[in-house]
C-alpha cells in the first residue's frame, strides 16, 4: 500500500519558517515533488528531489527561501521553507513518481498525500 504522510504545516508571520516532511511508503520511487495550491489558483509545483543522485529543482518563485532534501534512509523528504511571505499561503502536497522522460520535473507524478496547511500572516 502506497502511502504519503505530510507533515509541518502551520501557521507563521512572515518572515518566518516552516520544515515540511514527506514520508513515502510502499513505493518505488525515482523522485519526490513538493506543490502547492491556494484558493482559486492552479496547482504549482514548489521544488523536487530525485532520490538516486540528489538532484534538486524549484520554482523560481522560492529559489534562494525553500531547500529540498531527503533521508533515504527514512524515506523521508524535507522542504525547508525561510522567508516565508503571505504569498506562500497554500495547501502543501508531496507527490511520488516513478516515471522517468518528462520534460518537467512538475509532470508525471503518481501518488499524492493528504496535504498539510501552510498559512503566512502579514
Amino acid at each position: 500500500q502506497v502511502q504519503l504522510v505530510e507533515s509541518g504545516g502551520g501557521s507563521v508571520q512572515a518572515g518566518g519558517s516552516l520544515r515540511l516532511s514527506c514520508t513515502a511508503s510502499g513505493y518505488a520511487y525515482n523522485r519526490i515533488g513538493w506543490f502547492r495550491q491556494a484558493p482559486g489558483i492552479e496547482r504549482e509545483g514548489v521544488a523536487a528531489i530525485y532520490t538516486r543522485f540528489g538532484s534538486t529543482y524549484y520554482a523560481d518563485s522560492v529559489k534562494d527561501r525553500f531547500t529540498i532534501s531527503r533521508d533515504n534512509a527514512k524515506n523521508t523528504v524535507y522542504l525547508q521553507m525561510n522567508s516565508l511571505k503571505p504569498e506562500d499561503t497554500a495547501i502543501y502536497y508531496c507527490a511520488a513518481s516513478s516515471r522517468s522522460g518528462y520534460r518537467s520535473w512538475a509532470s508525471g507524478y503518481d501518488y499524492w498525500g493528504q496535504g498539510t496547511q501552510v498559512t503566512v500572516s502579514s
